[in-house]
């Protein structure tokens, strides 16, 4: 018997095709005098329906760049509003944390007045803050690319490449104490 191993709207990485999909629909096929399905597969929209060992969950891919930071959206229960309090949230009941550790604990959380107050913009930072190390990574490659061969690369480009070092020269200083940074925020926002 098949059982299904992700859930709709999931996010998974299709190795096949590589590129990152959402499962938009989970197909069970069925046979006569079985209670379960005899095969499960998943349309994420790519023309052709995948089977679970064809995709990997967003969790479990490691870019190579990213030191193996695996940072990693997850939902905690409200534990100060019921979800009928809370139907305007977009998942009613829950909250997200990002969790920056490989054991689940470590990293990000809001407080729930803030989350209340608007909970779609709480929603796109947790959202960009587990997606932080990839952006990373991304820039890493813009750099080393250019790097290559600064005389080749388009003005727009090299632009690029020289503002992500200045964030990662941001992102790799520690500041002294009393320093600018400290007592006026981020010197690069």
């Amino acid at each position: 018997m098949a059982k299904t191993v992700f859930q709709k709207n999931q996010r998974v990485w299709v190795e096949a095709v590589g590129a990152w999909a959402n499962i938009e629909k989970i197909v069970a096929i069925w046979a006569k005098g079985f209670d379960e399905p005899v095969r499960v597969t998943y349309d994420v929209g790519l023309g052709r329906d995948f089977f679970a060992h064809e995709l990997k969950p967003e969790d479990q891919v490691v870019d190579a760049d990213d030191q193996g930071e695996r940072w990693r959206l997850l939902r905690a229960k409200n534990k100060w509003q019921q979800p009928g309090d809370c139907a305007h949230h977009p998942f009613p009941g829950t909250y997200p944390i990002v969790v920056t550790d490989p054991n689940d604990w470590g990293g990000w959380r809001t407080p729930g007045a803030e989350y209340d107050r608007d909970p779609h913009r709480i929603e796109r930072q947790a959202r960009l803050i587990a997606s932080a190390p990839r952006f990373q990574a991304i820039a890493k490659e813009l750099m080393a690319l250019v790097a290559e061969a600064p005389d080749d690369a388009p003005p727009a480009i090299l632009e690029l490449a020289q503002q992500a070092a200045a964030i990662e020269r941001f992102i790799a200083e520690v500041p002294s104490p009393g320093s600018e940074t400290d007592r006026e925020g981020s010197a690069v926002a």
